[in-house]
């Protein structure tokens, strides 16, 4: 039978080598799943892999698509099956799948539930709070429309919150309404192997990465993705404390005030400050994988 074999697990764990190693053992392409990764505009803030990785063996989902296109894990899932079952057809019995994305894993494994279509002018608009009132705001709203998911999705990721904020202003009624919890079924044996390291290694590797990313150029990234900066894409841990410090830099935030990356911080004076911050917040959204990662029995886990 088919198969189809997930390598997943948190940002830094060692995910784009490991998954390379493994597809050349196999003979199969690497298909990312990775939210960001396939934007086309962000290179080094979302650690696409190197020109020699990407040459190493055949990638997908790498910068094949645009920040200003809307792309959901819907989408993926449409466009992952038609190219997994593609490559079935071409004649390869497993193929190697690497991310961390949780929730694109999740609608590629089990299928999505059967959500209205999306609301671009509404999912601006929340977007836009979501800027200049900070997450919490939208929190609260969420909470009272609908404490079940309020209470089941991960209320620090602004995405997720205003998906779901966006829902239940649309329709009426609850997020939580429209989740069936029925497993599609696909036609090939899918195996999970969840990389995993002491959590000091881990912590370590986050911030020598971001010091990477800085040295590699993110500023000037950052800066030449300015116009972009309002789109769902853009709000992503790395990006949004240069932006930050780019408004102070810019005297469009005094030192009195701050930006939207996270109120309780203070403002972003400092390019120290912001790395500081992309290494802490990065730090946490490896924990918050983990977390999401720990209800899922069937994944394998491999200390590297």
């Amino acid at each position: 039978m088919h198969r189809l074999l997930i390598i997943l697990g948190p940002t830094a764990v060692g995910k784009t080598d490991y998954s390379i190693e493994t597809a050349l053992r196999y003979g199969s392409p690497v298909i990312s799943c990775d939210s960001r990764q396939i934007y086309k505009e962000m290179t080094i803030g979302t650690a696409v892999p190197s020109a020699a990785q990407l040459q190493a063996v055949q990638h997908y989902f790498i910068h094949s698509h645009t920040v200003t296109e809307l792309y959901t894990a819907g989408k993926y899932e449409l466009e992952a099956l038609e190219l997994i079952n593609r490559l079935f057809d071409e004649g390869h019995e497993t193929l190697v799948m690497a991310g961390g994305s949780g929730f694109y894993v999740d609608a590629l494994v089990n299928g999505l539930d059967d959500f209205p279509a999306a609301d671009l002018k509404l999912r601006e608009e929340l977007t836009v709070r979501l800027k200049e009132e900070g997450v919490e705001s939208l929190r609260m709203e969420l909470r009272r429309l609908d404490p079940e998911s309020y209470a089941a999705i991960d209320i620090a990721n602004g995405q997720r919150v205003v998906r779901a904020l966006e829902v239940c202003i649309m329709t009426g009624r609850p997020f939580s309404s429209f989740k069936t919890s029925q497993t599609k079924k696909r036609d090939f044996e899918i195996e999970k192997i969840g990389l995993a390291r002491p959590r000091e290694v881990l912590y370590e590797r986050i911030d020598r990465r971001v010091l990477q990313m800085i040295d590699d150029g993110l500023v000037d990234e950052v800066r030449s993705l300015g116009q972009y900066r309002g789109l769902a894409a853009l709000q992503t841990v790395g990006y949004q404390e240069i932006f930050d410090w780019l408004d102070f830099e810019a005297g469009l935030v005094s030192a009195e005030g701050w930006g939207p990356t996270s109120p309780g911080d203070g403002p972003v004076t400092s390019l120290e400050r912001a790395v500081e911050l992309i290494q802490r917040n990065t730090r946490h959204y490896a924990k918050r994988q983990l977390s999401y990662w720990k209800r899922d029995k069937s994944i394998r886990w491999l200390e590297i």
